[in-house]
């Protein structure tokens, strides 16, 4: 099967300063790789390049095969929709009407949504359950109800690679379950997905593959139990971590020291 994206010795920065250098990167149908690193190290940076808002210093980001440097953003758009971290658009706007935003990309110039196009927004709303706040206004919503309207507007985009901005940051437990429960279903559909986190145990939850942009701005990428070792960990956070197995068999991060007194 052909990668849905693949970078190839990818260098990523701004103004010929490389924050990144020597991705290499494979996402295929059905699978989940979680993004990893402290913040500023340039997992931003890739994201944009990945969406063809930067260019790559060096290197060639393909998706499908097709260079993202000679596609135009709409092109780009029907191929890989975008969850940011926030919605910061107008208050004015209801559930319904941003996620009908995500058929953009399908409409010509100067066309409008039609049926279908409403239709489709619909059933995005009814997948993820929040077909019931549709007519709300979009900043009178929980956080969770928010970051899932976000997943609608990308998934009636109707492409086979989502990535996701942390997608969980600011979320209460309830709704960080539950989004993470809505990422494997979307995996299981078949969906790509490409999902920056700061938590290791949202990425032994859902991922297949990690990837790791540590110290150094040193890029790796393996499976989960290939990368997020204590020792990674460890030399990732500047911290002495751990790992443990709880009795429903779930990996979590422990500290491996003491907090000082």
């Amino acid at each position: 099967m052909t990668a849905r994206l693949t970078l190839q010795d990818v260098a990523i920065g701004y103004d010929d300063r490389a924050l990144v250098e020597g991705i290499d990167l494979e996402l295929r149908g059905g699978s989940t790789t979680c993004l990893m690193g402290p913040n500023g190290v340039g997992k931003t940076t890739l994201f944009k390049t990945l969406l063809g808002l930067q260019p790559a210093l060096q290197g060639r980001v393909l998706i499908g095969g097709d260079d993202v440097a000679t596609l135009s953003r709409e092109q780009i758009a029907r191929r890989i929709a975008h969850v940011p971290q926030a919605y910061l658009g107008d208050p004015s706007h209801t559930v319904i009407d941003i996620v009908v935003m995500g058929r953009t990309a399908r409409l010509g110039l100067f066309s409008a949504p039609g049926r279908d196009d409403v239709a489709a927004a619909w059933r995005a709303l009814e997948a993820l359950g929040i077909a019931d706040i549709a007519e709300r206004s979009a900043d009178r919503i929980s956080g969770g109800q928010r970051q899932l309207m976000l997943i609608a507007r990308a998934l009636v985009q109707d492409t086979e690679l989502i990535v996701m901005d942390e997608p969980t940051a600011s979320l209460d437990l309830g709704n960080r379950l539950a989004l993470l429960d809505q990422i494997r279903t979307l995996a299981a559909q078949g969906l790509s997905l490409l999902v920056s986190t700061h938590e290791p145990e949202h990425a032994f939850a859902i991922a297949d593959r990690v990837a790791m942009i540590g110290r150094g701005q040193r890029f790796e990428v393996g499976s989960v139990e290939e990368i997020l070792t204590s020792a990674r960990l460890s030399d990732l956070y500047g911290l002495a971590l751990g790992l443990e197995t709880t009795p429903s068999g779930r990996r979590v991060v422990t500290r491996a020291a003491p907090f000082p007194i």
